[in-house]
């Protein structure tokens, strides 16, 4: 791929192929989906401290997904080039089916309140929708990134479970709101750096680029907000309320924790999703202070609903793939 946007002489939408067209336009929907199902969630588990109003929050995580990609985009690649190869004649199109597939699999497991991991889907989707279309792909890559994905809320639950420890030992209730700002900072920062490059990566494959151009970046990082906004009252509910009956330490914790487990992974490229991190560590923190605080009815219904994503969005992106690449040839 180039640097540079790909066009055919010229410049602007309308000189780039139909299929380019297309998936340009599912990436900017898909970055607003993205942001009604994540960013609700990375701000839910302060929301009963007032140390990070929503509104700041939500700016400083726009900031963070528009400028950390442009010294971090190994996830992003990883999308691109390391589960299949979709610098392949017909890799658009393989895109923009994946894509299709893994929000319609969040989309219908949401609407039967199972709320999933949308980056889950992701993988998935890509990994599925590359192999129905014929695209070359990495076995390994797939079981070393799945593997990942499923170590990450056993992270964030242990590393939970610790931090919620050292904060009762050592943290009064007035200074909570300094590890606050330090976890929603490290929270952000591992999103911006792992789990949100799923939205640049589909933007690379539509236009042709291989870093990470500040224009991307920042019309990336704008539609996220969109969606922010309007999802995060249910988000914040879902998080905040429903895994566990949690106190303000307890949120802080998982931040920390998640934070944590999540750049570990981003930093061998790997893509792991935020939102699971994060129901691991409010729910290791939960366990630290008596399995009575967890809400096992609602957790069983996530997880159940995380183990049935990436085979489901899998499996429609390798249907659709085939279904859109017997149409079109």
């Amino acid at each position: 791929m180039d640097q540079s946007p790909a066009t055919d002489g010229g410049d602007g939408m309308e000189h780039m192929p139909l299929d380019a067209v297309v998936l340009a336009v599912v990436a900017g929907l898909f970055a607003v989906v993205c942001g009604v199902n994540d960013g609700g969630a990375l701000l839910a588990t302060g929301l009963k401290l007032p140390t990070v109003r929503p509104l700041t929050g939500i700016l400083v995580l726009v900031a963070m997904v528009a400028l950390v990609p442009l010294g971090t985009h190994q996830v992003a690649l990883t999308f691109v080039t390391r589960l299949a190869s979709f610098e392949e004649p017909g890799g658009k199109v393989a895109m923009t089916v994946a894509v299709v597939a893994a929000v319609t699999v969040v989309a219908t497991l949401g609407a039967k309140g199972r709320p999933t991991s949308l980056t889950l889907a992701v993988v998935g989707g890509v990994t599925g929708a590359g192999l129905g279309y014929g695209l070359p792909a990495s076995p390994g890559w797939t079981v070393l990134v799945l593997a990942f994905g499923l170590a990450a809320p056993f992270a964030g639950g242990l590393l939970g479970w610790v931090a919620i420890r050292l904060l009762v030992a050592t943290t009064t209730a007035r200074g909570l709101w300094r590890w606050h700002w330090a976890g929603f900072l490290l929270q952000t920062f591992a999103y911006a750096a792992n789990d949100a490059q799923k939205m640049l990566a589909v933007f690379m494959i539509a236009i042709g680029f291989t870093g990470a151009p500040v224009a991307y970046t920042s019309l990336v990082a704008v539609l996220f907000a969109l969606g922010t906004l309007y999802g995060l009252p249910k988000a914040g509910r879902t998080l905040s309320r429903e895994i566990i009956a949690s106190r303000p330490a307890h949120g802080v914790a998982a931040e920390l924790a998640a934070g944590t487990a999540v750049i570990g992974c981003a930093a061998v490229g790997m893509p792991v999703s935020m939102t699971q991190a994060i129901a691991g560590g409010l729910i290791g923190a939960g366990v630290a202070q008596g399995g009575g605080r967890v809400r096992w009815y609602t957790t069983g219904k996530i997880v159940s609903a995380w183990l049935m994503t990436l085979p489901a969005s899998g499996l429609l992106g390798w249907g659709l793939a085939l279904l859109v690449k017997g149409e079109l040839t």
